[in-house]
């Protein structure tokens, strides 16, 4: 019998290792894949309607917000999310082991959703939208802030009316890049700037109503907001609640999945690698740049991917699009720092000057920059410079004067190139190359201008005389010099082949130098201190107390109010509040909220909080009204009786006999109750009210880091728990004789 019971454990265990082996080895690099796979959607969103109807044999799994789902795909919970492809590419862009299946799920059309029969503002919005469409705003939205790499976004400022009609604004502020919180706590990305523009045209003050995406359209037909602007898709089913616009967005239902853990596996097992492991591989190139030809010269067994930009070649590495790349040794040194999962493979592969290029009829500004080169060079500038900028990396522009008598100097850049060189910070462009042309803008008397435009389309630039001079580590070739003349070389720079690090290498890493505390200290930094997002934090503490400190006041008022009637001898009144009592018991909080916040003041222009105050000032009432009952019906009816024959009227006997025994009894329960209601009021953000939970989804929705976040409102919760607790126990200590004495 042992051995019978022995060998059926043995063969358990076997059964069940290779099970999660199987579920280990699961791969999805096409939508096929995803046919019996567990895919996470937004509530009420169409990726959770394609999701059903694309792949009924998989499991829907929905979530309220992006960042949840996100969660529950990293911690391997669910096997893909669906989602907006602008939305997916934020994600993946922050979270290296992520990944989009490049095939579209589907197509669809965005629009804004206005309420039915409020034809005037449809109409308004749609000539503002055929007026963007026509001027080129469209354009400049989607190239400002639906951006493939992590470089800062460009916000533009809109001055708004402070008087008039306010143009109040649905959306759902947890969908980088569409929709979210900055850092100065406003409503911003390519729909918050869409609605503030629409606001302008309509010479009217906006207000933005965060919530949940689930709550938008409930929220439009109640009448609680104007219009909806948070990427909603126009589809048949919500056209039959709202209105919408014609589309100003186009738009594809795209899979998140994780990044297979095979694939990593079959990289060479030494951890040396050099150029011959990739001579067959997929490598990525800067289009029109030395390392593309080099490529297609020396790698001709590879297949070459072309990308505009640097970040998108970093990109493209991190997710898995190449096994490797080719690009400035000097700059991937610089973006190591932050991308750690990243290595140089090999040597240089080659080093080339670098210069300024002109247009081949402009000697006379050649000639001047060679003579301002010589000149820095002379006085020590230009050693300072380098110094600087590539020895140290430091990254601060010096104060150049400049008197910018003498007319424009328009010079081509490309302002992501990289560090040391070009890239954005604080909304300024800055680098070793800006400063180059900042000092010779400042030598000339110019007015300097630059003009950022992608690496390829810089020659044709100063070909065509659209700039004045190219300053982006040109490197000098003979094929380019039959198009334009290069100056003096100002610096040398070296080209390298890169890759992600092989996953033992990686492993060891994490395992011996990241330490826990490290982990922490840098979660507490981009989910705290950066962009100041402990403000966020700050606001939704403050919210949660106020509400969870009125509703406790005024549940309490009414639960007293409601146990009189529950123990009064008029029916009527024990009726009413024997109901009141089990509806409100019997009926889940988040419905009551809701119910008064869309149907009870469905046409009353009311502050969400003070809804909340009433909805679970309702709920803590019912709770309440029972305990009051159970503490004063605990109490010998014969102290009633006794302090009546003492001369004690019924009220004075209830007050100074009977209700403070009721209270040192009830005061554990009550305890307990209250602290229920801190927690519940975790929901709030259903209506529009940022409290601690909203505020952390906000963090989440830009950083998806799901650990820090919600152990960090945890532990708050807990605090404001444990000090009620506390206060209740002093005032419990101070009505009961027996504790005070101890």
């Amino acid at each position: 019998m042992k051995k019978t019971t022995i060998l059926l454990l043995l063969l358990s265990i076997i059964a069940i290792t290779f099970i999660s082996c199987s579920e280990e080895e699961k791969t999805f690099s096409k939508l096929d894949d995803l046919d019996n796979a567990i895919i996470g959607a937004m509530t009420g969103s169409t990726g959770e309607h394609l999701s059903l109807t694309r792949f009924p044999d998989a499991t829907t799994k929905s979530f309220d917000d992006i960042m949840d789902g996100i969660a529950a795909l990293i911690s391997g919970q669910i096997d893909a999310v669906i989602t907006a492809y602008p939305t997916a590419l934020n994600v993946v862009k922050r979270n290296n082991n992520l990944t989009i299946i490049s095939e579209p799920v589907d197509y669809e059309n965005t629009a804004i959703a206005v309420k039915k029969g409020n034809e005037e503002l449809l109409n308004s919005v749609n000539k503002i939208i055929d007026k963007f469409k026509a001027d080129g705003t469209f354009d400049d939205l989607k190239r400002r802030w639906l951006k493939k790499d992590l470089s800062p976004y460009e916000t533009v400022e809109i001055i708004l009316p402070k008087e008039g009609e306010v143009l109040r604004i649905g959306t759902s502020a947890t969908r980088e890049p569409f929709c979210f919180v900055d850092e100065n706590r406003n409503v911003t990305g390519h729909d918050g700037e869409f609605a503030l523009r629409i606001a302008r045209e309509l010479n009217r003050p906006i207000q933005f109503v965060d919530m949940k995406f689930s709550a938008l359209i409930p929220a439009l037909q109640s009448g609680k907001i104007d219009m909806i602007v948070a990427g909603m898709t126009a589809t048949e089913e919500r056209a039959k609640s709202v209105n919408f616009t014609t589309s100003y967005f186009q738009n594809s239902q795209v899979m998140i999945v994780r990044i297979s853990e095979i694939r990593h596996l079959e990289k060479p097992t030494s951890l040396q690698r050099t150029i011959n492991d990739f001579k067959n591989k997929r490598i990525g190139v800067l289009l029109g740049s030395t390392h593309d030809t080099y490529a297609l010269n020396n790698l001709k067994e590879a297949t070459v991917f072309q990308y505009k930009t640097p970040p998108e070649i970093v990109l493209a590495v991190k997710t898995g699009k190449v096994d490797a790349a080719i690009y400035t040794t000097e700059t991937l040194n610089e973006i190591f720092k932050k991308e750690p999962n990243l290595e140089l493979i090999g040597d240089t592969l080659f080093a080339v000057p670098v210069a300024m290029g002109f247009n081949k009829k402009n000697n006379k500004l050649k000639n001047e920059f060679n003579k301002f080169l010589e000149e820095i060079k002379q006085n020590g500038v230009y050693d300072n410079m380098i110094n600087r900028w590539i020895i140290e990396g430091r990254q601060e522009m010096p104060n150049v004067p400049n008197e910018k008598r003498k007319g424009v100097l328009t010079v081509g850049i490309v302002s992501d190139k990289g560090l040391p060189y070009a890239i954005v910070k604080d909304n300024r462009v800055i680098g070793l190359d800006i400063e180059f042309v900042e000092r010779f803008a400042a030598y000339l008397g110019k007015e300097l201008k630059l003009s950022d435009m992608e690496f390829g389309s810089l020659i044709i630039a100063a070909v065509s005389n659209k700039i004045d001079m190219i300053a982006s580590t040109l490197m000098i070739t003979e094929e380019r010099k039959k198009q334009v003349d290069f100056s003096e070389p100002y610096t040398k720079l070296g080209a390298s082949l890169f890759a992600l690090k092989q996953i033992q290498e990686v492993e060891s890493k994490s395992f011996f130098e990241d330490t826990f505390i490290e982990d922490i200290a840098e979660s507490f930094h981009s989910n705290i201190i950066q962009e100041n997002r402990y403000l966020l934090i700050l606001d939704g503490l403050q919210t949660t107390i106020i509400i969870s400190i009125l509703a406790t006041i005024f549940g309490t008022i009414l639960g007293g109010l409601i146990c009189f009637m529950r123990m009064s001898k008029r029916s009527y009144l024990l009726i009413v509040s024997k109901v009141y009592i089990s509806i409100l018991r019997g009926t889940p909080v988040l419905v009551v909220l809701m119910i008064i916040f869309y149907v009870v003041f469905a046409s009353v222009d009311i502050d969400p909080v003070f809804v909340a105050v009433i909805a679970f000032g309702l709920n803590f009432a019912a709770y309440v009204s029972e305990m009051f009952r159970t503490g004063i019906e605990s109490i010998d009816k014969g102290q009633t009786e006794a302090g009546i024959a003492i001369g004690f009227t019924k009220v004075k006997t209830f007050i100074y006999i009977i209700l403070p025994q009721a209270v040192r009894r009830i005061l554990p329960v009550y305890k307990g109750e209250m602290i229920s209601l801190v927690k519940m009021t975790s929901i709030v953000g259903y209506i529009a009210v940022q409290d601690l939970t909203k505020a952390s989804d906000i963090i989440r929705s830009r950083t998806f880091d799901a650990f820090f976040p919600l152990i960090m409102v945890a532990v708050l919760y807990f605090l404001i728990s444990w000090l009620l607790m506390l206060s209740l126990g002093y005032i419990e200590r101070k009505s009961n004789p027996k504790l005070s004495r101890r």
